[in-house]
């Protein structure tokens, strides 16, 4: 079975609606999807219904931030009760928080005479699809580049919007165990977001594995897109040492060569695949 356990739609910070991702995702050949947007859930109902007409298996996901040890750190929720009142309350608080964010990220800009960047990142994304929530950097990268502050969004992010930069506004996420704790309290799969992303030492990407797995976490993505096959070998031992499953996902934001629907490498065969958990609900004893 072809299956993307990662990947974002309009709601959060990809281009395309939800309809077209599942509808994309269906004509490379996935079979199973889970649309996992920045802590919202607002695209699932467009989703669901385009994966009932295409016949794709559509799991509910979702990508929520939260802090650990001094960085920013993305958890995978997966098969959750959608209606779980931690859920929605953690959503609900998230949302305020990135709207908070934004405004602080137009206002730093504007202090360095790029004026109205909220409301042009915010035409920017709705021209993609309406969406609830905040812009994402993305969506203010796209602003400097057609305001002609920067040549291209790579260099948006080198300028202004990357780590350590000027519009790299730090939010008040909740922490790790928290975080775990809300999705444990919504009957979901847990897996931990592309663990080699983070600018972490060797020694400190095991600490937050160990971290993980002792709030309950179930799952490492072991395969993030087409990652370094070192990576993967690395995250596998890891998912080994600790008994934990493996996801796997594109983390699909555009159509693109680097990075597409369905396109990942393979998860290692002796590790155990999450998906083949979703029909039941997790227990304390999952793995």
């Amino acid at each position: 079975m072809q299956v993307d356990l990662h990947c974002h739609s309009t709601a959060s910070d990809g281009a395309l609606p939800p309809a077209e991702v599942v509808a994309r995702a269906h004509g490379r050949g996935v079979q199973m999807l889970a649309l996992t947007d920045h802590d919202t859930l607002e695209g699932l109902d467009e989703a669901s219904a385009a994966a009932e007409s295409l016949g794709v298996q559509l799991v509910n996901g979702i990508e929520l931030s939260c802090t650990w040890g001094g960085a920013t750190i993305h958890v995978l929720g997966y098969a959750f009760d959608r209606d779980a009142p931690a859920l929605l309350q953690a959503i609900a608080d998230l949302h305020q928080g990135r709207w908070l964010r934004a405004e602080e990220i137009s206002r730093r800009l504007a202090l360095k005479g790029m004026e109205g960047a909220l409301k042009g990142a915010r035409a920017i994304q709705l021209a993609q699809g309406e969406s609830g929530n905040a812009p994402a950097r993305p969506h203010f990268a796209e602003f400097l580049v057609r305001g002609g502050y920067v040549k291209d969004r790579a260099d948006a992010f080198r300028k202004w919007l990357g780590s350590g930069k000027l519009g790299d506004v730090k939010q008040h996420w909740p922490t790790l165990d928290e975080t775990l704790e809300t999705l444990r309290q919504s009957n979901a799969w847990i897996s931990l977001a592309h663990p080699w992303q983070y600018d972490f030492t060797r020694s400190k990407r095991r600490k937050l594995v160990t971290a993980f797995a002792a709030a309950g976490g179930h799952a490492l993505e072991v395969v993030n897109g087409m990652q370094p096959a070192e990576q993967v070998g690395g995250l596998a031992i890891l998912a080994r040492e600790f008994g934990l499953l493996a996801s796997v996902g594109s983390d699909f934001h555009a159509p693109g060569d680097w990075s597409e629907l369905g396109m990942h490498r393979p998860l290692p065969d002796d590790l155990s695949p999450i998906w083949t958990r979703f029909a039941c609900a997790p227990s304390a004893d999952a793995v």
